[in-house]
């Protein structure tokens, strides 16, 4: 008798230990779960860093990428807090997209295609050449409407080198600043003026000559001379004080809506629970429209600014603009559908997407 007790005690134990590790398995490995095992906010906190490719000068930092912030703080009701640090804090502005990718950092913001080099599809959402019009235009093409999607291949392609696209801002006119007028696509010839990536692309396709400088050297630059002018987002020239220096300001510009992009390291992603995701999806349309408002309001107070020194705003007709857009889709769209498949195909959707609109034939 005592002989089967003591088999009976130790059985009991076995059974008990057996489920308690069970238990402790199944919660750790229960991430995706809150405190009760529902859908819905977990227990812990996550802390993300969010070093983007510049620091508060930008115009992309108070009306692009605090107000997102904000937003996803919000809609995660605390359990993600962001830290956000101004480029050089951990790493250099051109080095701030790499190091997302690699997990130094957990956000990005600006311009995949510019500081990235290693995302072409980055260019389908920082603003085809001559592309979209505006914020409604640009969210038809790449998210609203179930005909083109474009945004879809970029996300591809993020998620593809470790990243996963979250956020999103209409800047608005990349323009030109000069101090000669431009009122025709002829008057870009020999225009020698700071421009990188596409907007040097844009500048050399139209006759005009780019110079690689970096942002802190242009004002001297154009007031010695050096250069003629300079393309920027327009909403943020009275910061850098080009209104000093120059005279004109030439819409749309190389694109009349140029965006910038905010990305996420997909292990940072992927480590949140399934609410947290859906919280920050469903916030991707607002903040895309509240912040490219924000951009808007920007750019009117800096072209006000600019003619309360003294200059003059300059909007190409329509005529010219469709001369411009002409020459771009004929000539610098095709190399940018040789950079990888998805671009190709995001091209053709960006064609297809003009046609439908009635800009080309």
């Amino acid at each position: 008798m005592r002989k089967y007790s003591f088999l009976s005690l130790v059985l009991l134990i076995g059974i008990s230990i057996f489920v308690l590790v069970g238990c402790q398995e199944d919660a750790a490995g229960d991430s995706d779960s809150s405190s009760d095992g529902e859908y819905g906010p977990p227990d812990e906190v996550t802390e993300w860093v969010f070093q983007p490719a510049f620091d508060s000068s930008d115009a992309g930092w108070d009306n692009g990428v605090v107000p997102w912030i904000e937003a996803v703080e919000e809609a995660t009701e605390g359990t993600i807090e962001i830290e956000l640090l101004p480029a050089g804090s951990i790493t250099s502005g051109d080095e701030a997209f790499g190091a997302t990718i690699a997990g130094t950092t957990d956000l990005y913001a600006g311009w995949a295609t510019v500081y990235g080099g290693n995302m072409p599809e980055g260019t389908l959402a920082y603003g085809m050449s001559m592309g979209a019009d505006n914020t409604e235009e640009a969210w038809e093409a790449m998210w609203g409407s179930p005909d083109y999607r474009i945004g879809e291949l970029v996300q591809e392609a993020a998620n593809e080198i470790g990243l996963h696209w979250v956020g999103w801002t209409n800047q608005g006119p990349n323009a030109a600043f000069t101090n000669s007028p431009i009122n025709k696509l002829e008057d870009f010839e020999g225009r020698k003026m700071r421009a990188g990536g596409p907007q040097a692309t844009f500048l050399e396709t139209m006759g005009g000559v780019p110079v690689s400088l970096p942002g802190g050297e242009i004002y001297m630059s154009i007031d010695l001379g050096t250069i003629e002018g300079t393309f920027w987002d327009t909403g943020g020239i009275d910061d850098m004080k080009f209104q000093e220096v120059i005279e004109y300001a030439i819409l749309p510009g190389w694109t009349p809506a140029q965006h910038q992009e905010i990305y996420v390291n997909q292990d940072s992603w992927e480590s949140l629970n399934d609410w947290q995701r859906d919280q920050i999806d469903e916030i991707f349309k607002s903040t895309y429209f509240k912040t490219s408002e924000m951009h808007a309001e920007k750019v009117d107070e800096a072209l006000q600014v600019l003619k309360d020194s003294g200059g003059e705003v300059i909007t190409l007709s329509d005529e010219e603009v469709d001369r411009m857009r002409e020459k771009a889709i004929n000539e610098i769209w095709p190399k940018i559908a040789e950079e990888s498949e998805r671009n190709a195909k995001g091209v053709e959707l960006w064609k297809q997407y003009l046609k439908d609109k009635g800009k080309i034939e």
